[in-house]
């Protein structure tokens, strides 16, 4: 974990601790960088793969069957995760917001670091493959404005159904007290590196 004295997260101080540590994904290493919708996860997870050019970032938002499955994810990245845990490609089915139902097969060769983000990508049943588990909050305001900004009037109708799903995932999962590093979304992120 980032000691408490350090300064706000960084980037590149995420990268630092996950080269650090061991691999954990086969003979790579994973990066899950979770939190509530909006808070700033998908911001932070292309951060850190700037840093890194050979990084792979997945979106959990592909992987997610709609906006009732959040519960359900755990299969589908399980089938990305447990494979590159062997060494071997892995694999998830995108999910096509706009048609609804599942699309194309996405294949994910083995690599020195994948970047996974997105609403419980830190499940517990997968501790044992993650390198590093970022936690990032926000108001519940600045996450709204950032969601609509984001996915427009599509989203609105739907923030509750999965601030809902959020809350309970995180409740069983307890990813926020799992964390390897917290970090407050709620300011301007990410953080710029001051040695780079």
């Amino acid at each position: 974990m980032i000691p408490e004295a350090s300064p706000r997260p960084t980037p590149g101080g995420v990268l630092e601790l996950a080269l650090d540590r061991p691999p954990t994904l086969g003979s790579g290493r994973l990066i899950c960088v979770d939190g509530p919708a909006g808070s700033g996860k998908t911001t932070w997870a292309a951060a850190i793969a700037d840093l890194a050019p050979s990084t792979q970032v997945v979106h959990m938002d592909d992987l997610y069957p709609g906006w009732s499955g959040l519960p359900k994810v755990d299969a589908q990245l399980g089938g990305l995760l447990l494979p590159l845990a062997e060494n071997r490609p892995g694999s998830y089915r995108r999910y096509d917001w706009v048609s609804a139902e599942f699309a194309e097969r996405v294949v994910v060769d083995p690599t020195r670091l994948l970047v996974v983000e997105g609403v419980g990508c830190g499940a517990s049943r997968f501790a044992a493959l993650v390198t590093v588990l970022v936690w990032i909050e926000a108001p519940e305001d600045v996450r709204m404005q950032r969601g609509l900004a984001r996915d427009g009037d599509a989203f609105a109708p739907h923030w509750e159904q999965w601030a809902a799903g959020e809350a309970e995932v995180f409740a069983r999962e307890r990813t926020r007290e799992r964390a390897d590093v917290r970090i407050d979304g709620g300011q301007s992120y990410p953080a710029a590196d001051p040695k780079r």
